[in-house]
């Protein structure tokens, strides 16, 4: 559905002739949307647990993890550069793929992790799409943006413990990502300090990756 949005925007932004990046209220939508997706996948292995899952449930759940995750987020990477910069569009395409290829290769390895594990290997793919996109919202230049989302992508597929959210942890991230709906809301209705609250909120996501696996570390 984020994608479909990104889409239509885009068409009708290029048939009006209209210069520029897109309106925000077309990427806000998208980036909600993913933000949806994000809460229901901290939920979802809760569900499947309580009232059954499936070998056929879990591949599905990875399959809509590389939609949601990994072709969504690429998909912004690619509208992004080709708004940027004149040589943006083909190191875009360069930057999504291996956007792409890290959620994949991140969600491969997390099949064969152990359930009763405490910690992710890795950065999540949830959290690493929620990067690559408030990146992509903070438009960067096009070469700084493009070090800082493959950042992003070696962070994925890195050996950086962090820690899984349980019990409280789960609901206060629900938390973030519903604040994190508001200050887009904000954003796009081009509320006053709207673009203050974004950039709080990508502060804040570049304290929690730098934090987390410190503090797993320290319980460890």
């Amino acid at each position: 559905m984020a994608v479909c949005q990104l889409v239509a925007a885009q068409l009708a932004h290029s048939s009006a002739g209209l210069p520029g990046p897109l309106p925000r209220e077309a990427v806000a939508t998208s980036i909600v949307l993913l933000l949806g997706a994000a809460a229901f996948d901290l939920f979802d292995g809760r569900v499947a647990r309580r009232f059954g899952g499936s070998v056929m449930g879990a591949e599905l759940d990875n399959l809509a993890d590389v939609i949601s995750f990994g072709v969504a987020p690429a998909f912004f990477v690619v509208l992004w550069g080709s708004f940027s910069h004149s040589a943006g569009s083909l190191l875009s395409l360069v930057v999504a793929a291996a956007v792409l290829l890290a959620v994949v290769v991140r969600l491969a390895r997390f099949s064969f992790q152990g359930a009763g594990e405490r910690h992710f290997t890795g950065l999540p793919s949830p959290f690493g799409a929620m990067a690559v996109v408030v990146i992509v919202l903070l438009h960067p230049p096009v070469y700084l943006g493009s070090i800082a989302i493959l950042t992003v992508a070696w962070l994925m597929v890195s050996h950086i413990r962090y820690p899984k959210p349980r019990g409280r942890s789960a609901y206060a991230v629900l938390a973030c990502l519903a604040g994190g709906a508001g200050c887009l809301t904000a954003w796009a209705m081009h509320a006053p300090g709207g673009k203050l609250l974004l950039s709080l909120g990508a502060l804040l996501m570049l304290v929690v990756l730098v934090l987390a696996p410190v503090s797993l570390r320290r319980r460890s």
